[in-house]
């Protein structure tokens, strides 16, 4: 098995906040990260497909491909966004690193198909800052 990772960079703004809750207690659990006013990131999306290569290319995916399809579906429609107002797809969501990545995993994943006959989405990595990060597998 080959893993093969690409990596793209989107700028966007968020706030953590719940609105079942009162501005007390979001403030108490997400600190500044509840701000009213949001706060933004710097963040590295790095896709990683599985697969054997292709015996005709050597590719278990060809990266520019799967560049492409990550800037058209994914960081084209957060690049410059707000997550909590800006985004369809994290529309009625809390705008967690932990729940954005399940919802690229949504988009990517039936995409790949189309891309690569050798290749499967096998996780996604969306680094916050450089030291937060999280990773999600599909599962």
């Amino acid at each position: 098995m080959v893993y093969v990772s690409r990596k793209e960079h989107f700028n966007a703004a968020h706030k953590l906040y719940n609105p079942a809750w009162s501005p007390e207690k979001n403030k108490e659990v997400f600190g500044p990260c509840a701000n009213e006013n949001w706060h933004g990131h710097n963040f590295d999306l790095i896709v990683t497909v599985k697969g054997t290569p292709d015996p005709d290319t050597g590719f278990v995916i060809d990266l520019k491909k799967l560049s492409t399809l990550m800037r058209l579906e994914v960081t084209d429609k957060l690049d410059h966004k707000n997550l909590n107002l800006d985004v369809p797809f994290m529309k009625d969501k809390l705008a967690s690193c932990e729940n954005l990545v399940i919802e690229i995993w949504k988009i990517l994943a039936p995409n790949i198909s189309t891309i690569s006959k050798y290749g499967v989405l096998h996780s996604i990595r969306l680094f916050e800052t450089p030291r937060n990060y999280v990773e999600y597998f599909g599962e």
